[in-house]
């Protein structure tokens, strides 16, 4: 189908005639494809040689533009994903959202766009979402009307359809980035400064406990990469996700995936059910995707018990509302446990809230790096280490503001130094020790 960039025919009679041309195409190519068994990685080359074979008997000489726009479709359509094969193969779109035949978007650059790409109608769509999810094993129907599933890429997929999709089936498709982004390139986009990379770096060695927070598309994802990267490479790491996206270069990795019950609603394994399984590995670090359930609990127990050094993230819009969220997720757990337990769960397991936001200009941000310090009565102390402060918007539209540290050095300075980061006042925006010493008063959490 056309993209954003693309043509369409110019009139309703030759629309239908390139449709009944493609249906020809499809079938025939088909056809050969099972007479001729070929190994998937070399399908497309050898189908492309095959359908220009099969549209030569057709007799047709249509303009070379449409010609390869023809071409293009009938092997998305026949090898891809249909028409928004085009979109997921453009290297600036990150997320693909398929609200109805004619309503297709992408998110590119930060910001949501209308493409003018289209399906022919509703039954097109489940016939691309059947694609997606029957080589997995999984199927999505009037019974099971959602599902997540795993592009060979490592894309993930979300599918809703009727009952309880009221509009039609829905697909949204978040790419899989081909190229690791770098703690460089995140410094380069404006995310993060030096300072707070080589705080996070030293923070990470050091085994520090760290819950990733943010909104849906704000980046959680890239940067838990950027700093698992940082994990040291004799360490043996277990990685625990719905659809596995990391991508950790160490050696010694372990990575676990959910799965979904079969059709008896059967067989379902949970993130709890993994987070507990992990324990019995031998794990250096556990390294949860996102909590977002009864888990959490699972996983405070496991920072608490000596698997220091494990990260996480969870949807939250500050670093408050991440432990808010980890109280309720916990509290999801079915044990009845008072809520200041729990508090003092998440106080004494959790060292570092690091907040990642979306802003409204489509860049993202770290905006918080907030310890947790501990307790005070039934409140659990926060203390930010650094923060990004808005101060406006320009003619563009782009947020104008400054990444800083607070002048506050954190409470588990000494972890760093015996980790060997003697990180200098000067990282944490201090200009002299006295202001340091005065900074800082209020409660000790217990060490570890």
């Amino acid at each position: 189908m056309m993209t954003e960039a693309g043509s369409t025919p110019s009139n309703q009679h030759q629309s239908v005639d390139l449709d009944k041309l493609k249906a020809y195409l499809i079938d025939s190519l088909t056809q050969e494809l099972e007479n001729n068994p070929i190994p998937i990685e070399q399908q497309r080359q050898v189908a492309f040689v095959m359908l220009e074979e099969v549209y030569t008997r057709t007799n047709l000489n249509l303009a070379q533009s449409l010609r390869d726009q023809l071409f293009r479709d009938v092997l998305d359509d026949l090898l891809g994903y249909g028409p928004i094969q085009s979109l997921l193969d453009e290297d600036s779109i990150t997320e693909v959202m398929v609200n109805g035949p004619d309503d297709v978007y992408v998110e590119r650059d930060g910001k949501l766009l209308k493409t003018n790409v289209r399906f022919k109608d509703e039954s097109h769509i489940l016939q691309v979402i059947d694609r997606i999810v029957l080589p997995l094993g999984r199927r999505v129907d009037g019974d099971n009307p959602t599902v997540d599933a795993r592009l060979p890429d490592g894309s993930r997929v979300n599918a809703i359809v009727p009952p309880v999709a009221i509009d039609g089936p829905s697909i949204t498709v978040r790419k899989f980035a081909k190229e690791k982004l770098t703690i460089q390139q995140l410094i380069e986009l404006g995310s993060l400064t030096e300072n707070m990379a080589d705080f996070l770096r030293a923070c990470v060695v050091s085994r520090l406990n760290i819950v990733i927070s943010g909104g849906t598309g704000s980046g959680k994802t890239t940067l838990l990469n950027i700093l698992s990267s940082y994990i040291p490479s004799d360490e043996r790491i277990v990685t625990i996700e719905d659809a596995a996206e990391l991508q950790l270069h160490q050696e010694h990795v372990v990575r676990l995936e959910t799965k979904s019950p079969n059709v008896d609603g059967l067989g379902a394994v949970y993130t709890r059910d993994l987070v507990r399984n992990s324990l019995r590995m031998r794990p250096d670090r556990i390294i949860v995707g996102e909590v977002r359930g009864g888990e959490a609990l699972d996983m405070l127990q496991a920072m608490n018990t000596g698997h220091d050094g494990s990260l996480t993230t969870a949807h939250a819009n500050t670093p408050r509302d991440a432990l808010s969220r980890l109280e309720t997720m916990a509290l999801m757990s079915g044990l009845e446990m008072p809520l200041k337990v729990i508090r003092e769960q998440i106080a004494s397991a959790v060292d570092l809230i690091v907040q990642q936001s979306r802003l409204k200009d489509g860049t993202r941000k770290v905006t918080f790096i907030t310890e947790v310090a501990g307790m005070e009565g039934d409140t659990v102390v926060m203390t930010d280490i650094f923060r990004f402060d808005q101060t406006g918007i320009d003619s563009d539209g782009q947020i104008i503001g400054e990444l800083k540290p607070t002048g506050i050095r954190p409470l588990f300075s000494d972890r760093l130094i015996a980790a060997g980061f003697n990180l200098t006042p000067q990282v944490f925006g201090a200009v002299s020790t006295d202001m340091l010493q005065s900074s800082r008063s209020g409660p000790r959490r217990r060490r570890r």
